[in-house]
């Protein structure tokens, strides 16, 4: 499951584990699109209860947004503790994704 996060719960929900976020847009066609992907990680055994998946909708929270300096979305950073670990910009095959997890779970 992906919750949806503010700029106010940002860091208590990121800032601990590993979190995948996703900056997006609802009028946004490859944001929709990668919605069955994260989805699906979301919900997959491996990173089920490894990974907080998370998306922040930049018309309504910009401050994060800018914060990271978002200036394409769909955006997507991998979080590891606080520390940012992996930057992926515009819509992904799940395999890239899951290369990234990896990289942050090992």
């Amino acid at each position: 499951m992906i919750k949806e996060i503010h700029d106010q719960d940002f860091a208590k929900e990121t800032d601990t584990g590993i979190a995948v976020i996703d900056f997006r847009a609802d009028w946004c066609p490859p944001c929709r699109m990668m919605d069955p992907i994260l989805t699906s990680l979301s919900e997959d055994p491996a990173y089920k209860d490894q990974v907080n998946f998370v998306s922040l909708n930049i018309d309504h929270d910009q401050t994060t947004a800018s914060q990271f300096q978002v200036q394409g979305i769909p955006t997507f950073l991998i979080k590891k503790d606080g520390q940012v670990v992996s930057h992926m910009v515009g819509a992904r095959p799940k395999p890239d994704f899951e290369a990234e997890l990896k990289k942050a779970l090992a």
